[in-house]
């Protein structure tokens, strides 16, 4: 085996603690899962339990990781829904799930939905305050999922008054959403964490690509910097003694449109100053809009990581290491409600989860910025692609 072949492995290897972690916390409270199971369960008293949806703004993941979390309910047998459109917004979504889901035991309230519109945060306080006197005048709703870092943030400021299972959050811990890894800190509190993800992720890259500059695009807001895991880069830069230079892409309070333009304009800018260039969570960069930041850098012949995974990689990145398959996350979602609506408290679920261990390799990018990978690398890919989407 040769020594690249065997640092790789080393790299992976470094998924062992964080998997032990989650061990370990099982360990810790196996009642959880054994007690509280995820099988449904009619609400005490009659009536079915009623679902609130708090989305932090308008961003694609969240519409995806809603549609993955309903088929993680479906595949435990909490509900059947039909097919679900595609292209739908987090407000379309939940308005098609209110309508059209079938269940004996749950039910998604169309008018309990709320958002700070285009994540604004002079919007925030007038939304909690909404939150805030639905649940204390009404007192009608069982369970909120808090959609994103602000939700999360702003539930745990209300103290989450009901039980709260907060997902597609970049940093949980980072954005003070929950107390630790081990602990939400507040009884009605749940978020999926994972621990060292980015450091991983950034170790991993610098093994396959050792570059001496990496480039890095976020808002430089509170907000920004967690979602683009700036303390866990500049913390495996300090290790590996790599520069990070970075450029500032305005994106929350504006359209979708604007934030795509400034996270592309700063992804152009950058990529004539960097060896390597790690592409995070911005709500610029979607489904749509990735393929224009894929061609930028390999008009530039700048390696670059996703930081969202392989889906990224088939449309034009070169490399990531994430889950291939959102159910994963779904389930794990869909599961801590269950299991919540079966007895438990949020806080005495584990919030540790560790995505499978994979790379992602596109051939046709590596070819384009004339990356050759060598054989170790292709031998260590879960997932290897040939073409790329074309930039809109």
């Amino acid at each position: 085996m040769t020594k690249l072949l065997s640092s790789l492995f080393l790299s992976l290897a470094l998924l062992a603690p964080a998997a032990q972690a989650q061990q370990d916390a099982a360990a810790t409270a196996p009642a959880a899962a054994d007690v509280f199971p995820a099988t449904p369960k009619a609400k005490p008293g009659g009536g079915k339990w009623r679902l609130g949806y708090f989305e932090s703004g308008d961003y694609s993941e969240y519409p995806r990781t809603l549609r993955v979390i309903v088929a993680g309910l479906q595949q435990l047998g909490w509900l059947s829904v039909p097919a679900i459109p595609d292209g739908l917004n987090g407000r379309q979504m939940w308005s098609f799930l209110a309508q059209n889901a079938k269940s004996d035991t749950l039910q998604f309230v169309e008018d309990a939905w709320w958002q700070p519109g285009n994540f604004d945060a002079a919007r925030r306080p007038a939304v909690r305050q909404a939150i805030t006197d639905r649940l204390a005048k009404r007192h009608d709703i069982d369970l909120i999922i808090a959609m994103g870092t602000l939700a999360g943030q702003d539930m745990a400021m209300l103290g989450a008054p009901v039980a709260t299972v907060v997902a597609s959050t970049s940093d949980a811990v980072g954005a003070r959403i929950v107390k630790s890894v081990e602990d939400s800190g507040l009884d009605n509190l749940h978020a999926r964490v994972q621990p060292e993800r980015y450091q991983r992720q950034v170790r991993l890259f610098h093994e396959i690509v050792p570059f001496k500059t990496l480039g890095l695009v976020y808002e430089d807001s509170p907000e920004g910097r967690t979602y683009a895991a700036v303390p866990a880069v500049e913390q495996v830069a300090k290790e590996l003694g790599f520069q990070v230079k970075s450029c500032n892409a305005a994106s929350n309070g504006i359209a979708v449109e604007e934030a795509t333009r400034n996270a592309v304009d700063c992804y152009r800018k950058l990529s004539n100053q960097v060896d390597a260039m790690y592409v995070t969570v911005h709500r610029g960069i979607t489904p749509q809009s990735v393929g224009q930041v894929a061609e930028v850098l390999r008009t530039a012949q700048v390696p670059s990581f996703a930081m969202l995974g392989s889906e990224q990689v088939r449309d034009g990145l070169l490399m990531s290491l994430a889950q291939a398959d959102y159910s994963y996350v779904g389930l794990f979602h869909a599961e801590t409600i269950a299991r919540i609506f079966n007895g438990a408290k949020p806080r005495q679920l584990s919030q540790i989860w560790i995505d499978p261990a994979k790379i992602a390799l596109n051939l046709d990018t590596a070819r384009g910025i004339g990356f050759d990978p060598p054989v170790d690398i292709l031998l260590a890919a879960d997932e290897v692609y040939e073409g790329r989407k074309a930039a809109q």
